[in-house]
């Protein structure tokens, strides 16, 4: 291929590098109004009384908002598929508080100063309510978090707020306890994985001004700007052909940007004031006021016969949702879907348990999605099965995991299937994922570890598959229109969030018009400009949306191709294109001179093709991740010397691209695994909540990444390409943990996992043998 499969450089990073003008913060109107939230100081209170009139006589003071102002309209901040499968539990301002840091007020003026003032004059009385603080003990709390009546799910799941339950789920396949009672080994554990902040570079962002044409207008820092749109509309009653979202260049967002954060306000000033106005999030908010990942308690069961074959998987999983509802139930069936088919040989498996409220931060979409706390478990357990049964872990695995061809019943219900159909696996590389990361981690050498006298070294692995969009519902748009002088522009609705859509996408579209990628000029995500797309997440873009690139430039390549045939009096399938000439016979015209000729001549007019994709399935990718860890004997302390990944995402379309994504997600994995927790005061404040109380991995913690992508070739994919986003992140807690097991002999199966962790539990173990 020409184009694709290449290193191309992001066609974004020079530009960016310059310090052009790309980020939504740099299109603010100079004198645009700022907007400041008060946050609650309590994890649960009812709001009694707001005097804020020293406040709003402070010169400068534009507005002060309060639940008062607003009709009390119930939405989702989630930016998901419609209608949502996320409970509508949240208004733009509410009487009661839930979490510390919830919005009380939003105080709007000509600066930041002159806010901050007005924040502090203003005196609220709170009634401070008992907050539900433990996940375990929410469901049929006395405490409700969400006393309110006017709250509603769009469609049954398992919403019960009388309860403290966000969502529930419950999936079975076979006698899942008469299959365990008939196994020889059997294991039953409990694995529990944290709250993790996205901390991205570029806090939450927005702005809005009302044009020429007398409509809303916002720039925001989102991965889902058409959806944005619809939640403000539904929201704040603006009519949906009144508001137009924009997405700039995008400084990270790992899912903390897939919902509504400052835009509600945002919209509501400008559009009530006809003034510009603005909002960013200090790094204080990022942490405590947008989302987390969601916290949960897994109970795993596995049973095995005597042969080593996985018959049984029971699976009943907690999740903490927080303070509200958003991507409650997607995430919790995540951590089964994505993860419980890797063993799909088993007699019986069963998915099941609840989503609960908390006054704690709302938890919402992270990268991983549900599947690094199901991996996490299910990898781990299998790990203590296979010790249980004094069998090779890898063995194990080559021995049950899911292999090309094969199917799994699970993909049928849980959704991964057409009209209930398992989808069947035409590319499924995880055989060559193992063997090839066995052999560049050195697994014979070390396994199970090296004692190097006050150090032991020790290697741990784990399996993980992910998805490529959400079948028959994600949807991605094209357009691509020839210009005169042989260029093209390309529209799409496709977010750019640094992980480098706008080059894949152009570089898909360059290789169907056998041109290069610096002929193809993008543009994303503007709701007026772009053709609709559900936006940047579920790893959707490079399949769902390559796919809709691939059709349109394939559609326009059809066009051209037919006007060229009027040209030249024949047959357009005759004709011979290479990117830069036609030819039929003796004759031949370039694409430049075509192009001005179909522009100024009689017979002109504008080529343009525009095509959608939706996924009948979700091919998932694969990959095998090896660690190898050196431990310190007397202190415990973990150095990570080397991660291997061998990755099956298909076609990579950019290998540079798709490598920083992977590296990436996993040494995010690896700051779940080891690094970072979410932690609260016993009165549900954060105390972590700023970057010196937060650790996160950096290059000096990481001696080695390793990553290797084995040939593979998806069928349905835009050349033969899957996704790769998100499945670099979920190996690592699970890997990490069963090198600790392989070093000491001890399990940890808490996040993240620190030598304190290790040391205490070796201490528990002296202390029983003693």
């Amino acid at each position: 291929m020409k184009v694709v499969n290449h290193r191309t450089p992001s066609v974004d990073g020079l530009g960016i590098m310059k310090g052009r003008k790309a980020y939504t913060d740099d299109f603010a109107e100079k004198d645009s109004l700022i907007i400041k939230v008060l946050r609650s100081p309590h994890a649960f209170a009812k709001i009694k009384t707001i005097d804020d009139e020293s406040a709003k006589a402070l010169d400068g003071i534009e507005m002060i908002l309060t639940y008062k102002d607003f009709k009390r309209n119930a939405f989702t901040r989630a930016g998901q598929g419609y209608p949502e499968p996320s409970p509508h539990d949240k208004f733009v301002l509410d009487e009661y508080v839930r979490y510390v840091g919830d919005e009380v007020l939003a105080v709007v003026g000509t600066s930041d100063d002159i806010c901050q003032k007005a924040m502090d004059l203003i005196k609220v009385e709170y009634e401070v309510l008992e907050p539900v603080l433990d996940f375990e003990k929410a469901l049929d709390h006395k405490v409700l978090v969400h006393p309110e009546d006017d709250i509603h799910e769009m469609f049954d799941i398992g919403f019960d707020p009388k309860r403290n339950k966000a969502a529930s789920y419950h999936m079975e396949i076979g006698d899942v306890k008469k299959v365990l009672d008939s196994c020889k080994y059997t294991i039953s554990e409990t694995f529990y994985t944290q709250a993790q902040a996205h901390v991205m570079l570029e806090p939450h962002t927005v702005n809005a001004r009302i044009d020429y044409q007398e409509r809303l207008v916002l720039y925001s820092s989102t991965q889902t700007p058409f959806h944005i749109r619809r939640i403000i509309s539904q929201a704040l009653e603006i009519p949906l052909s009144k508001i137009r979202v924009i997405k700039p260049r995008v400084g990270g967002g790992f899912g903390g940007k897939q919902a509504i954060h400052g835009e509600m306000l945002v919209a509501y000033v400008t559009y009530i004031t006809g003034k510009a106005s603005k909002m960013v999030y200090t790094r204080k908010e990022v942490f405590e006021s947008s989302y987390t990942r969601h916290p949960m308690k897994l109970e795993i069961s596995l049973g095995a016969d005597e042969k080593g074959m996985l018959k049984a998987i029971d699976a009943h999983v907690l999740s903490d949702t927080g303070a509200y509802g958003e991507h409650a139930l997607t995430v919790y069936m995540v951590a089964g879907s994505k993860v419980l088919p890797l063993y799909n040989k088993v007699d019986a498996v069963r998915f099941y348990g609840d989503v609960v409220y908390t006054n704690h931060t709302p938890a919402g979409a992270y990268r991983g999605y549900g599947a690094i706390q199901g991996n996490f478990a299910l990898e781990s357990a299998v790990d203590i099965l296979c010790k249980k049964m004094k069998m090779d872990p890898i063995k194990f695995r080559e021995l049950n995991m899911m292999k090309e061809k094969e199917t799994s019943p699970i993909f049928a219900i849980m959704g991964e299937g057409t009209e209930g159909t398992a989808m069947n696996m035409e590319t499924c590389k995880l055989e060559e994922c193992v063997s090839r990361g066995k052999e560049l981690i050195h697994w014979d050498d070390i396994y199970p570890h090296i004692d190097d006298g006050d150090k032991i070294r020790s290697v741990g692995m784990a399996i993980a598959m992910q998805g490529s969009g959400i079948p028959l519902i994600d949807m991605g748009s094209a357009s691509i229109k020839l210009n005169d002088d042989g260029f093209y522009n390309l529209m799409v609705g496709a977010t750019e969030i640094g992980q480098g859509s706008d080059t894949v996408l152009s570089q898909i579209a360059a290789e169907v018009l056998k041109t290069s990628v610096d002929k193809v000029i993008i543009y994303s995500s503007d709701t007026d400009l772009t053709p609709f797309d559900v936006g940047a997440y579920a790893s959707s873009t490079t399949f769902v949306s390559g796919n809709a690139v691939y059709r349109a430039a394939d559609e326009l390549k059809s066009m051209m191709l037919k006007e060229v045939a009027r040209i030249f009096e024949c047959d357009k399938d005759d004709i011979d294109f290479d990117g830069e000439r036609f030819y039929y016979k003796d004759k031949k015209i370039s694409l430049i001179d075509f192009s001005n000729e179909i522009t100024y001549s009689e017979a002109q007019k504008q080529l343009q093709a525009t095509s959608s994709y939706v996924g009948p399935k979700s091919p998932p990718p694969f990959m095998a991740g090896f660690v190898e860890v050196e431990f310190d004997k007397e202190t415990a302390e973990m150095k990570v010397l080397n991660y291997v990944s061998v990755v099956d995402c298909g076609t990579t379309i950019n290998p540079m691209l798709a490598k920083g994504q992977v590296d990436g997600a996993i040494v995010q994995g690896l700051g779940m695994a080891m690094f970072e927790d979410v932690k609260y005061s016993k009165n549900g404040k954060l105390i972590s909540g700023d970057m010196l109380n937060y650790k996160i991995p950096t290059r000096l913690d990481i001696k080695k990444l390793t990553t290797e992508f084995v040939d593979s070739y998806e069928e349905s994919g835009p050349f033969g390409a899957k996704s790769v986003g998100e499945i670099g992140i979920d190996t690592p807690p699970a890997a990490i943990a069963n090198a600790v097991e392989n070093a000491f002999g001890i399990r940890i199966k808490s996040l993240p996992i620190t030598a304190e962790k290790i040391l205490n539990k070796k201490w528990e173990i002296e202390n029983e043998k003693k």
